[in-house]
């Protein structure tokens, strides 16, 4: 079931997102903020046409990627999207992959994005499915627990 949002701010936004394709990155800046700043556990930039290179590397480095928002929480100015990152790898396999994260978005007054920060667990979500180093991870994991 798609989550329900009301806040329109907020609904436009992740339409966005769960529609993004290369075609929309010329577009970012109908969303984000001219100084908005972008943090996830590769990237921390700022400015639209950063922002926009970090998405154009997703696209040119991944088959399909897409965003499948699961559930939205509004207070004020700040949103977070729980969401499943779906894709395949381009160098490695391609069996369908997902990682699940969040955004934490904060909004200005004409509902731009102006900072917008991704967690998501890339020793669990990714480099675990990556051939050789995911062994590793899982043999790292695996000798944490003891």
């Amino acid at each position: 079931m798609k989550p329900r949002c009301d806040d329109p701010r907020v609904a436009r936004i992740v339409s966005l997102f769960e529609a993004l394709a290369p075609a929309d990155l010329s577009r970012l800046g109908e969303y984000y903020s001219p100084q908005a700043r972008f943090k996830d556990p590769f990237n921390e930039v700022q400015g639209v046409a950063a922002i926009q290179q970090v998405f154009a590397h997703m696209f040119h480095a991944l088959n399909e990627p897409r965003f499948v928002v699961r559930d939205i929480v509004v207070q004020g100015d700040r949103c977070f999207l729980e969401w499943d990152f779906l894709f395949g790898f381009k160098r490695f396999n391609d069996r369908p992959q997902t990682v699940c994260g969040g955004s934490l978005l904060r909004l200005d007054a004409q509902g731009l994005i102006v900072d917008h920060r991704d967690y998501w667990d890339a020793a669990e979500e990714l480099y675990e499915k990556l051939p050789v180093v995911g062994a590793l991870m899982r043999w790292m994991k695996q000798r944490a627990r003891r």
